[in-house]
């Protein structure tokens, strides 16, 4: 009893603790955005615990991160014991999850751009645009434009110079994110991947290209980190004055 004592009162002051979690309830009071689970190296039935106490929090949908399917399977079954069957989505390519429902229209002030170079580069891709989308904005996927056949992305040079922010998930060279931001005016979002083969250093050598971008505006999240990507994009989307 006195721990359930001790539980409320730490749910008052904007986390509570699962013993295995301490989670943060007042995260999107604080940023704008609520808690998001990262998923390797936890078990299913403690994903769903966190789930549930940030559903039962007032979070209208959560985000896992980096879940495998096997894992979601377990964690899907498990909320429906416990959530009440909270609608849950997998995106396998993305080894993303999102439970429950938000109805909201996008916030943004414009659109996302996320851009990739190759099919192999996809799954990082949708990574960073689910992230986004997750977090209220409308995305326009560009995928499969990579450098070995530029005139993919000429031809969308459209869509992507009407975008606010743009995300570019690359491997190989990483050659990619730098002629983007020598077309465009927007703020560029370079993604490495350990896409390549042995000379790529699993993401390593787009790392530093990208770092050493010879292009104005880019900055750049770490290898595969596709919703590190989404996360700053959404947050440049949002910000006021437009």
């Amino acid at each position: 009893m006195e721990r359930e004592v001790g539980d409320a009162r730490r749910a008052d002051a904007g986390f509570r603790e699962l013993g295995y979690a301490t989670v943060d309830t007042d995260r999107a009071r604080r940023t704008g955005a609520g808690e998001v689970i990262y998923g390797a190296g936890k078990t299913a039935d403690e994903i769903a615990g966190i789930v549930h106490a940030l559903l039962e929090s007032g979070q209208a949908q959560v985000l896992v991160t980096r879940i495998d399917p096997e894992k979601a399977e377990l964690t899907r079954a498990k909320l429906a014991e416990i959530s009440r069957g909270a609608p849950f989505a997998y995106h396998e390519r993305a080894r993303l999850a999102i439970v429950g429902v938000d109805a909201r229209e996008p916030t943004g002030n414009g659109t996302i751009c996320v851009v990739s170079a190759g099919t192999s580069d996809e799954g990082v891709a949708e990574e960073a645009a689910l992230t986004a989308e997750f977090l209220g904005n409308e995305v326009v996927r560009l995928y499969d434009v990579g450098v070995a056949g530029i005139h993919r992305l000429l031809a969308k040079e459209d869509a992507l110079r009407s975008c606010q922010v743009a995300i570019v998930v690359a491997g190989m060279e990483g050659a990619l994110a730098s002629v983007v931001a020598g077309l465009i005016p927007q703020p560029v979002i370079a993604v490495p991947t350990s896409v390549g083969y042995g000379s790529t250093f699993e993401g390593i050598t787009a790392l530093l290209a990208m770092m050493s971008s010879c292009a104005s505006g880019v900055s750049v999240v770490g290898i595969d980190n596709g919703f590190g990507a989404g996360f700053q994009a959404s947050a440049i989307n949002h910000l006021p004055g437009r």
